[in-house]
């Protein structure tokens, strides 16, 4: 199968794989509050070994029909991009868990600044005029729709810069390693998220004085867990992989920008926040700049 037909087997337009990249960024805008939730109940490393060894064995399945070839392949891609996704999680809870979570949608969508400039450096492709004036707008929009909050540059804070600069980082190196090779979504998300809840759950035991405690006992956790699985992990990571195969990373980047305004709107809906007339003209302006670049194709 080559890169530019789809793993369901028919070749797709470039529109369909933006499509479901938009609603990642839903899934995910709505994420931040649920791990703050599960992160209250379960230490970090614990909480994201749990997260990802669950989601690794309910994709084994996806492996059955790889060829001797494929199954290399998918490894010796996959290892490299799960411990960049291993060290972006790691960064990105434990700077949700010391900062609020307006900071960290800000901070965590100036992926979408770093990457044209990641992917100049590392794939030698000039994004063009076009891609900077979208991701500006898109991070003048972040920047008023978290306008109601001062950003103090904390230890959280730090943690999401890193985590911010390592999503450019991944989105860039996942379109080199992959390109022009025979590798199915599925069994390469299997792969890195393996990477990661193994490395989690080596880390926890480790680095945490007592290593992992007993595992809660409590619905919200498992609730909250479960919905980070199937949405966030198993459906966000497959979507991602597949649509950088079909569209450049900046634009990648450019349509997950829209996250920050998701996760406002799950905010105002279920934690019954406000969000005023600036939050939302700053809302405005990210989906207007995804969409723009879209349209652009």
């Amino acid at each position: 199968m080559s890169s530019g037909q789809a793993t369901l087997g028919f070749k797709t337009p470039a529109w369909w794989a933006e499509a479901m990249l938009l609603l990642v960024a839903a899934v995910w805008g709505a994420s931040y509050g649920l791990a703050k939730t599960a992160v209250f109940f379960y230490p970090v490393l614990g909480f994201l070994a749990v997260r990802f060894c669950v989601t690794a064995l309910l994709l084994l399945p996806t492996w059955r029909r790889l060829s001797a070839q494929q199954v290399r392949t998918t490894l010796t891609v996959g290892l490299p991009l799960g411990l960049i996704l291993l060290s972006i999680f790691v960064a990105e809870t434990y700077g949700l868990s010391l900062t609020s979570a307006s900071n960290a949608a800000f901070l965590i969508s100036l992926c979408v600044t770093f990457t044209p400039f990641v992917e100049w450096i590392v794939l030698r492709a000039h994004p063009g005029w076009a891609v900077f004036v979208a991701t500006g707008v898109s991070l003048v929009g972040t920047w008023l729709l978290t306008s109601t909050t001062s950003l103090s540059l904390n230890l959280g804070d730090g943690l999401m810069l890193i985590a911010a600069l390592l999503r450019a980082a991944m989105v860039t190196c996942t379109t080199r390693l992959t390109r022009g090779k025979d590798i199915p979504s599925l069994p390469l998300t299997a792969v890195q998220t393996g990477t990661v809840g193994l490395g989690c759950l080596m880390l926890g035991f480790l680095v945490l004085p007592d290593g992992l405690p007993p595992l809660p006992n409590s619905p919200v956790f498992w609730y909250a867990t479960g919905f980070l699985v199937v949405f966030c992990t198993l459906f966000a990571f497959f979507a991602q992989n597949y649509a950088l195969r079909r569209t450049s990373p900046t634009r990648v980047s450019l349509l997950m920008g829209a996250e920050p305004v998701f996760g406002a709107l799950f905010a105002v809906w279920w934690l019954h926040e406000s969000l005023g007339v600036t939050g939302w003209i700053g809302g405005l302006l990210i989906v207007g700049a995804s969409l723009w670049a879209a349209l652009r194709r």
